[in-house]
C-alpha cells in the first residue's frame, strides 16, 4: 500500500500547477548514482541518502530510468514487473520512502514508463510462448507465421533500433520451428500489441499504480513506435507523414489522449514526457496538444556541433515547433545514452549521432571542458525546462571501458565496432582519492571494503568528485549550483519569451526578460559584451574586459 493517501500531494508541491513549464529536472541512473550496501551497484537507498546533495544541487524534479525487476538485457529497459523494484536497487517501500522524502524536499519524482516493449521473462510474455500459436496470449504481442515455404524467412525487413534484425523465431512444443516474434530493439524485448485492449488497459493500471504512490508523471520511452501496420508493410523508399509502418503512426495519439485524461484526474499537475524521435516539427508538435503529453525531450539541439549558426537554427526550430501547441521546450546537453558533453565538445566533430560512434575518437577535454561550462549556461537561460544528467554537474568524461567490462547491447549488435553507451554510465564519484570514490560504502580502518562498481571508475576521477569540486570555486559543480539558484531567482529564466540580439555570426546573444542577457561566444577571439551594469555569473574569467571563446555570460542591464 502507498504510504500516503493514493493519489494526494505533499502540500509543499500541490501549489504550482505549472511547475512542469520551468522545471529543472535530475535525470538519476540508480545504477550508477550510490550504493549504500557495498554491493558495487547502486541503489534507491543510496539516492535518499543524497537528497541534500541533490536539494543543494538547486533542482526542481528527479527522473529516474526504469527501477523495475528487470534481466538488465537493455540497462533496465526490459521490464519483467511494472508494479515491483529491480531486488539490487531496494523494495517498493524504499521506492514510497524516496518518494515521500524527496517531495518533503520540494523534488518531485518522475519515473521511466517503457510502453513499446516489455521483458521476454515478462509473465505475459512467458504465457504467450507455452500458449502456443493462435492463443489469446500471443495476441498481446506480434506473433507471426514467416514468409517462405517453410516459413524460415522474417515477416518483414524492418531493421532493429540497436541494428540487426527485428524478428526472432520460436520453436513449438515439439521441438519445431514455430512463429516468429518482433522485437524492435533486442529478442528480449517483445514489442507489445497496442491494438489489444488488454495492453491498453494495463498500462492505464499502471499509470494508476505510480500516481497513487505520489509521482509526479512519467516519462515514456519511444513514445512514438507504440503502433504497428497490421499489414506489416515494409519501409517505403520514401515516407508519407504517418505511414510508417513502425513509428509515429496517427493512431498512437489515442493512447497518450486516454493517458492525459488519468493525468489530469490527479490532484496536483502529474505529467506526461515525451521520449520523442520524429524529425518533422509539426508532427513532433502534435504530440503535445493540449490534450496529450505536456512536454517531450528536445533531441535536436544536444545533437548539433558546437557552432553557433546549428544550435540558433535548432533553438529557432524548437521554439517554432512548440509555439503552436503553447508547450514549453525542453533543453538537455545529455542523458543516459550520449556521449557526455565533456568528451563530445573536445571532439573534431561535436555533434551526436549514435551510428558515427567509434572506439578511439580522439578529444581535447580542456577544450570540451571550456565549452561544456559555456554550454551548461546557455541552456540553463533558454526558455522552457532543463534536463540535467547526473554527472553532467561534476563534468565527467565519457569513459572509454575495456571490451571485457562492456554490457551495453548497441556494443554487441554493432558487431563490435560501437562503445555503446556504458561509458556515459560509470558510477558517481563523490569522495576520496581512490575507487569507488565513495559511490560505495568502505571503512578500510574498520577493515570493511566495498564491490568493485559495476562498471571500473578511471583513477584521474579523484579530481572531479563532489568532495573535490565543493572546495574549488572554479569547478563545474560551483558553477552548475550559482546557475541553478539564479535561475531560480530571475523570472526572467525559465518558461516565458525570448529575444534575439544582434551579434556577431559567431556568438549567441538573446534577452530574458526586462534586464537579462545571455552571450554566448562560440567564435575563436575575444567578444565585446553589450552594454550592462555587472555580471550574474560567467562560465570563464573575462579578458580585458571581453568574454573568451567558447564561454557563456549573463548579463544584467538596465531596463
Amino acid at each position: 500500500m502507498p504510504l500516503t493517501e493514493p493519489g494526494t500531494v505533499p502540500t509543499a508541491l500541490a501549489d504550482d500547477a505549472t511547475w512542469w513549464r520551468s522545471a529543472v529536472i535530475y535525470q538519476v541512473y540508480v545504477r550508477s548514482f550510490a550504493d549504500s550496501d557495498g554491493d558495487g551497484t547502486g541503489d534507491l537507498r543510496g539516492v535518499r541518502s543524497r537528497l541534500g546533495y541533490l536539494r543543494e544541487l538547486g533542482i526542481d524534479a528527479l527522473w529516474f530510468n526504469p527501477w523495475y525487476p528487470s534481466p538488465f538485457a537493455d540497462g533496465g529497459y526490459d521490464v519483467a514487473d511494472y508494479r515491483d523494484i529491480h531486488p539490487a536497487f531496494g523494495t517498493l517501500e524504499d521506492a514510497e520512502l524516496l518518494i515521500s522524502e524527496a517531495a518533503q524536499l520540494g523534488i518531485r519524482t518522475i519515473i521511466d514508463i517503457v510502453p513499446n516493449h516489455v521483458s521476454s521473462e515478462h509473465a505475459w510474455f512467458q504465457e504467450a510462448l507455452a500458449a502456443g500459436p493462435g492463443s489469446p496470449e500471443r495476441e498481446r504481442f506480434w506473433f507471426h507465421p514467416g514468409k517462405g515455404p517453410n516459413g524460415d524467412e522474417m515477416p518483414t525487413g524492418w531493421v532493429s533500433n540497436f541494428q540487426g534484425d527485428t524478428w526472432t523465431r520460436t520453436r513449438n512444443a515439439d521441438g519445431t520451428p514455430g512463429e516468429w516474434y518482433l522485437h524492435l530493439f533486442t529478442p528480449e524485448q517483445p514489442d507489445l500489441n497496442w491494438n489489444h485492449p488488454d495492453v491498453r488497459a494495463e498500462h492505464e493500471d499502471i499509470l494508476r499504480f505510480w500516481f497513487d504512490r505520489g509521482v509526479a508523471g512519467v516519462r515514456i520511452d519511444s513514445a512514438g513506435l507504440l503502433i504497428k501496420d497490421p499489414e506489416l508493410s515494409e519501409v517505403p523508399e520514401v515516407v508519407a507523414p504517418g505511414q510508417h509502418p513502425t513509428e509515429d503512426r496517427d493512431e498512437v495519439h489515442d493512447v497518450y489522449r486516454s493517458w492525459r485524461r488519468i493525468a489530469d484526474s490527479y490532484e496536483g499537475t502529474r505529467v506526461l514526457v515525451g521520449e520523442v524521435w520524429v524529425p518533422d516539427a509539426e508532427r513532433f508538435a502534435a504530440y503535445l496538444r493540449p490534450d496529450e503529453m505536456h512536454t517531450a525531450f528536445n533531441f535536436d539541439f544536444m545533437s548539433r556541433p558546437w557552432d553557433a549558426a546549428a544550435l540558433r537554427t535548432s533553438i529557432d526550430l524548437m521554439l517554432a515547433a512548440h509555439a503552436p501547441v503553447g508547450a514549453p521546450s525542453t533543453w538537455v546537453l545529455s542523458n543516459h545514452d550520449v556521449t557526455r558533453p565533456v568528451t563530445r565538445y573536445g571532439r573534431e566533430d561535436s555533434s551526436f549521432a549514435f551510428a558515427t560512434k567509434r572506439f578511439g575518437t580522439p578529444t581535447d577535454l580542456d577544450l570540451g571542458r571550456r565549452r561544456a561550462r559555456a554550454a551548461a549556461l546557455l541552456t540553463a537561460a533558454l526558455p522552457g525546462s532543463l534536463y540535467l544528467y547526473q554527472g553532467d554537474e561534476l563534468g565527467l568524461p565519457e569513459v572509454e571501458l575495456p571490451r571485457e567490462v562492456l554490457e551495453d547491447p548497441m556494443h554487441f549488435r554493432s558487431g563490435g565496432v560501437d562503445p555503446g553507451r556504458d561509458g556515459c554510465r560509470v558510477p558517481l564519484p563523490w569522495r576520496g582519492a581512490e575507487p569507488p570514490f565513495g559511490f560505495s560504502p568502505a571503512d578500510p580502518a574498520a577493515g570493511v571494503t566495498a564491490a568493485a562498481p559495476w562498471l571500473p571508475q578511471p583513477a584521474e576521477w579523484a579530481a572531479l568528485t563532489v568532495q573535490a569540486q565543493e572546495a574549488d570555486p572554479s569547478s563545474m559543480l560551483w558553477l552548475y549550483r550559482q546557475a541553478l539558484r539564479i535561475r531560480k531567482r530571475e523570472q526572467a529564466l525559465g518558461d516565458g519569451p525570448m529575444t534575439w540580439l544582434p551579434s556577431e555570426p559567431t556568438a549567441l546573444v538573446f534577452q530574458r526578460g526586462d534586464d537579462l542577457v545571455n552571450v554566448t561566444n562560440l567564435g575563436p577571439a575575444p567578444l565585446a559584451l553589450p552594454d550592462h551594469d555587472r555580471i550574474l555569473l560567467a562560465s570563464a574569467p573575462l579578458v580585458d574586459g571581453m568574454l573568451p571563446p567558447d564561454s557563456t555570460a549573463w548579463l544584467h542591464r538596465l531596463a
